[in-house]
């Protein structure tokens, strides 16, 4: 069985145990099953990937609220200050990403972090097109989006 769906299913058990079934019940259920789970581990046999890809997508969200976090103080800075250290300009970031899906997620990522956005996809969808606010260093922005939100993206999708 899908450890997903049986995990969905310890929380609406665990709801139904507890008489309600609230949002705040269903997702204490939800973790409470997946820490059943991950306990049944050795007893469920074989290699199971759940885990894995509940801890990837786990660190794509807080990978990416730190860079949001982060992201939004430099431009802060950058406005109230009155020397300005913007740099704009157009970077192209080949993409190793291959599925739609995930060539979505990352050009989302990145047009909702403050100071980039996502212009364009190429028709081969091989290279991505970042307006960038603090484009001084090309080089250096295109390796961060690449080992940053492509490298999370891709593990988070993929695995």
């Amino acid at each position: 069985m899908n450890l997903l769906l049986f995990n969905v299913m310890l929380a609406l058990v665990w709801a139904a145990w507890a008489g309600s079934f609230s949002l705040l019940t269903l997702f204490t259920g939800f973790i409470i099953g997946f820490a059943v789970l991950w306990l049944l581990q050795p007893l469920l046999g074989g290699k199971n990937l759940y885990f894995l890809r509940a801890y990837y997508w786990a660190r794509l969200l807080v990978m990416f609220h730190y860079e949001l976090i982060v992201s939004s103080l430099v431009v802060v800075w950058d406005v109230l200050t009155p020397t300005q250290h913007s740099v704009p300009g157009i970077v192209e970031v080949p993409l190793d990403i291959e599925t739609e899906v995930g060539i979505l997620l990352v050009t989302n990522l990145i047009s909702l972090t403050p100071g980039t956005l996502s212009l364009d996809v190429s028709e081969d969808r091989k290279t991505l097109f970042v307006h960038a606010m603090f484009s001084d260093d090309p080089e250096a922005l295109r390796k961060t989006l690449k080992n940053g939100m492509e490298r999370w993206v891709k593990e988070a999708i993929e695995t």
